[in-house]
């Protein structure tokens, strides 16, 4: 079932953008897009949302300010351009907080972190087998099971998977810390592999699929020890 949004922010394009993130979204429904917190307030009066993306900075009242007037709140995930009102909206019990600007993937790790079961926060567990990233001009949907290996492309990062390659504009380090740690090893500055995918370790090399990929002088050890632990046969 589908989490219906609300997006409160007084700038036109803030909205729009978040508008474009939340259509992009499966598990997403938008209902309304106001300009105040005002309007929000009538408009909660009468209609329910699970998720209300909420900018700070407005004329006539703040999001903090809505928040503390609202008696039963969805949940909240703050937009913002100010870095100094995070303290207060996790005060406020708030499920995230955006600073602006901000990418998809931040923004889908936000929304991932809620949903709505008896008025609590729990994690959204049907998105944890995929990642969405930029590729070409769109957005593409890559499951995390079908990721041999990553590695870097000057300012990009070329993603192999089982079926396909795809370049994105990102850090090999942005793309480790989205993904989970018991599946990947970074096995050289260069490279980060999926642990099921490896077949075969000779030396300085793991073999993937067709690819031999270099492990580095300084990791080999632990490479070694997470991939194998104890649980290499040899004759006695």
């Amino acid at each position: 079932m589908k989490m219906r949004c609300l997006i409160v922010d007084d700038e036109h394009l803030a909205r729009k953008g978040l508008e474009d993130f939340v259509k992009q979204t499966p598990f997403l429904e938008h209902t309304k897009s106001l300009s105040s917190a005002l309007e929000a307030i009538e408009f909660l009066k009468h209609n329910f949302v699970e998720i209300m993306f909420l900018d700070i900075q407005m004329p006539d009242m703040t999001g903090i300010e809505l928040i503390k007037v609202l008696s039963n709140p969805p949940q909240i995930i703050f937009t913002t351009a100010h870095r100094e009102f995070a303290l207060d909206g996790f005060d406020l019990n708030v499920v995230d907080f955006l600073l602006k600007p901000f990418s998809y993937q931040r923004f889908l790790k936000a929304v991932n972190k809620a949903t709505v079961t008896n008025n609590k926060v729990i994690e959204y567990k049907d998105d944890k087998n995929h990642i969405f990233i930029k590729c070409d001009g769109m957005i593409i949907k890559v499951f995390i099971d079908d990721i041999l290996f990553i590695e870097t492309a000057k300012d990009y990062v070329l993603i192999h998977t089982t079926y396909d390659k795809h370049l994105t504009l990102v850090s090999l380090r942005q793309i480790e810390e989205e993904l989970p740690k018991e599946k990947f090893i970074r096995v050289h500055r260069y490279y980060l592999v999926g642990l099921k995918h490896i077949k075969k370790l000779e030396g300085n090399l793991i073999y993937i699929d067709k690819h031999k990929i270099r492990i580095s002088r300084s990791l080999r050890s632990q490479v070694y020890q997470m991939i194998i632990g104890n649980n290499l046969i040899e004759r006695l």
